[in-house]
Formats: C-alpha cells, structure tokens, sequence
C-alpha cells in the first residue's frame, strides 16, 4: 500500500491550494481518511478527515470554512481544497487512511497507511 499527498507549494497569504492524496494498492473510497499537517516544531495534528464512501466530513475549528475536504472515486483519490491561506498554515501535509475502522479520527495512531508529506509554505 501506497499513499502520496501532492499538491503543495509556496503560495502567499490569501491563495488557494489544492492538495490530492493518491493510492495504490488501496481502495481510498472504502476508507477513513484523514489530512494531517506538521509545522516545524511541532507535532503532528489532524486538521480533517472524510468517512468511507460518502461519509460525514470534520475539521478543526483553525481551518473550518476555509478547507474542504471531498472524494473523486472514479479517480481513487481524495483532495483537501485549501482556501485563504495563512502563514500559520505553513506544514508538511500528509494524508492517511484508516483501514482498521470506518469511523474518521484525527489522532495520529488511527490511521494504518500514511503518505510522504507535501510542503505547503504561505508567505509574503
């Protein structure tokens, strides 16, 4: 199994970015999956997860309104649509999948399947 987040880049405060998160070997749309986001120094946090199929979506309150997570099933692919930028957005994203339950988490130690991380950087 294989996951990948791309998508990322240096874009400035106000700016949209759009992340996807890839698989092989791995049916994303039978499974929870979770963005999360690294910022130097800190640790890993959930920022959103989207249930299996067509299932309930959540956020954390610091992105709320802003992202937007969704699934493309025919592609196997899930996107975080990221909109106003802010310089505390500034991580290392990665996506998750959730193969031992059908439930979205955003603690760290429920997801089984993790990509490489993509750079997102909002600076003037």
């Amino acid at each position: 199994v294989q996951l990948q987040a791309s998508g990322g880049g240096l874009v400035q405060p106000g700016s949209s970015l759009r992340l996807s998160c890839t698989a092989s070997g791995f049916n994303l749309n039978e499974n929870p999956i979770g963005w999360f986001r690294q910022a130097p120094g800190k640790e890993r946090e959930g920022v959103s997860c989207i249930g299996p199929r067509d299932g309930p979506t959540n956020y954390v309150d610091s992105i709320r309104d802003r992202f937007t997570v969704s699934r493309d099933n025919a592609k196997n692919t899930v996107t975080l649509q990221m909109n106003n930028l802010k310089p505390e957005d500034t991580a290392v994203y990665y996506c998750a999948a959730r193969a031992s339950m059908d439930r979205c988490s955003n603690w760290v130690v429920a997801y089984d399947y993790w990509g490489q991380g993509t750079l997102v950087t909002v600076s003037s």
